[in-house]
């Protein structure tokens, strides 16, 4: 009996078409990876397809250009600060609320999103003023008018001290210094930003 030298490959499996929800996720987490990896300026339409495993054509039916692709992107994925720190002194929280701020910033997403910061021109960046707005600066202000708030009613703090302006200092600062001077916050300079502004600030 002759047996056959050859052997017949194992079929290999189809992968499932993706649709919908899930192709759509996929596009929008290889367009934060992409800005976080190559920044604003190296994304393309064609890297994100080839990043999410499908076509350009794809991409485009849904995201007529690159700034829509990113607008959405953001707004699913920008980093989250859920919950304001209890340490029982306004100093203390609002320290670690800047360290949880800068985390955020180095996350995948926070890459993302300095990339956009950094890159783009004032014209472009004016695509991205809301999503950026809500996203990042009202809960940010939000979650220290919440440690300010607990500051008055302990005592600590000065009746008022959640106004606007007060409470946009920390989140102006970090952005000025990312932006404009292209440095981040060490540890030692955000004890100098809420010891020498912000407790002068709230101090009854």
């Amino acid at each position: 009996m002759v047996t056959s030298r050859w052997t017949a490959a194992p079929a290999r499996a189809a992968s499932p078409r993706r649709r919908g929800p899930v192709l759509e996720r996929a596009i929008l987490d290889a367009a934060l990876e992409q800005l976080s990896t190559v920044g604003w300026s190296g994304l393309t339409m064609e890297g994100v397809a080839a990043g999410a495993q499908t076509g350009k054509a794809a991409v485009y039916r849904r995201w007529p250009s690159k700034e829509d692709l990113v607008v959405d992107a953001l707004r699913v994925g920008l980093p989250q600060l859920v919950s304001a720190p209890d340490l029982g002194s306004v100093r203390e929280d609002l320290l670690q609320l800047c360290g949880q701020m800068r985390e955020a910033m180095f996350s995948r997403s926070g890459f993302a999103l300095r990339s956009v910061l950094h890159e783009c021109d004032t014209a472009t960046a004016e695509r991205f003023h809301d999503v950026i707005f809500e996203g990042v600066v009202e809960p940010s202000v939000k979650l220290i008018k919440e440690v300010v708030r607990r500051g008055i009613e302990r005592g600590e703090v000065r009746a008022g001290g959640t106004d606007d302006y007060v409470c946009d200092v920390i989140p102006a600062m970090l952005m000025y210094r990312s932006k404009v001077c292209g440095s981040e916050w060490q540890d030692v300079e955000f004890e100098a930003l809420i010891d020498q502004v912000m407790v002068p600030l709230l101090r009854r």
